[in-house]
C-alpha cells in the first residue's frame, strides 16, 4: 500500500502532505507531477491524495482549470475502478469539478479568506477517513481557504444524508452543529463528505496541518491514521 501526491501548478500543501504521510505515519509516498499522464506503479489497493493550494492561482473558478490537468484523466480512472481518492481543500474543489464527487464549493458567504482552526464532527464509521474514529468525536483541524461553501441541490443533499455520505460537519468544541460554528456557509454544515462508492472523499479542512506534537495539534492525525489503517485491512 503505497500514497501519490498529486503536484498541480500552484500547490502548497503536497510537501506538508508527504511529510505526514512518508515521515510522521511511516507510509510509502510518491510524489506525481501534474503533467502524467497515467498512474502506473498504483493499484486500486494504493491511495492518491490531492492537496490543497491555489491550482493555476484559481483563475476561472478554484478547481476547474486543474480539473483538466493531464493527471486527471488517469485519476478519474483510477477512482472508477476502485482505487482511493483523498482531495483536501483545493483537492476537493477540484474532485468536484471533475465529477468524482457531487456539489460544488462557493465563495465564503462573508466573501474573505478564512484561516482559523475551527471544529469538526464525524458523522459516520462507514468511511475511510473515519473508520478508527467514534461517531460524534469532535477534531481540531485548521481551515485556509476563501472558496469552502459546500453546495448542492436538495436531492443531492438528500441522497448524501440518506446514504450516509457526509463524513465532517462543523461545529463547536462542544459538538454542537450550529450557524455559529459554521465558517462559510456551507449547506447542512458539511465539512467533508464521500462518494456513493466510498472511495472518494474530499473534505476542506486540513488534518495535515494538525498531526505533529510540534505544532500543538494532533487531531488531524487520526484521519490519516484511519485511512491507513483502513486501506491496509482491505488489501
Amino acid at each position: 500500500m503505497k500514497f501519490g501526491v498529486i503536484v498541480f501548478p500552484g500547490s502548497n500543501c503536497d510537501r506538508d502532505m508527504m511529510h505526514v504521510l512518508g515521515k510522521v505515519m511511516g507510509c510509502e509516498v510518491v510524489s506525481i507531477f501534474h503533467k502524467e499522464t497515467s498512474l502506473d506503479g498504483f493499484s486500486t489497493r494504493d491511495c492518491i491524495i490531492l492537496p490543497g493550494g491555489f491550482s493555476y492561482g484559481d483563475y476561472l473558478r478554484t478547481g476547474a482549470i486543474a480539473r483538466f490537468s493531464p493527471i486527471m484523466d488517469a485519476v478519474i480512472e483510477f477512482a472508477n475502478r476502485g482505487g482511493k481518492v483523498v482531495g483536501i481543500c483545493n483537492g476537493f474543489q477540484i474532485l468536484c469539478e471533475a465529477g468524482l464527487l457531487p456539489g460544488a464549493l462557493l465563495r465564503n458567504t462573508n466573501m474573505k479568506y478564512v484561516c482559523k482552526n475551527i471544529y469538526l464532527k464525524t458523522q459516520t464509521k462507514d468511511a475511510l477517513l473515519t473508520q478508527s474514529i467514534a461517531p460524534g468525536t469532535v477534531l481540531k483541524v485548521p481551515i485556509a481557504h476563501g472558496d469552502g461553501r459546500y453546495y448542492a441541490d436538495k436531492a443531492t443533499l438528500k441522497t448524501l444524508n440518506d446514504k450516509k455520505q457526509i463524513i465532517f460537519k462543523y461545529c463547536d468544541a462542544a459538538g454542537n452543529i450550529s450557524d455559529d460554528a459554521n465558517p462559510n456557509g456551507s449547506l447542512e454544515n458539511i465539512a467533508g463528505i464521500c462518494n456513493e462508492g466510498r472511495n472518494v472523499y474530499g473534505m476542506m479542512p486540513h488534518p495535515e496541518r494538525a498531526s505533529e506534537d510540534d505544532l500543538g495539534n494532533t487531531d488531524g492525525r487520526q484521519i490519516f491514521e484511519s485511512l491507513a489503517i483502513s486501506i491496509m485491512q482491505n488489501v
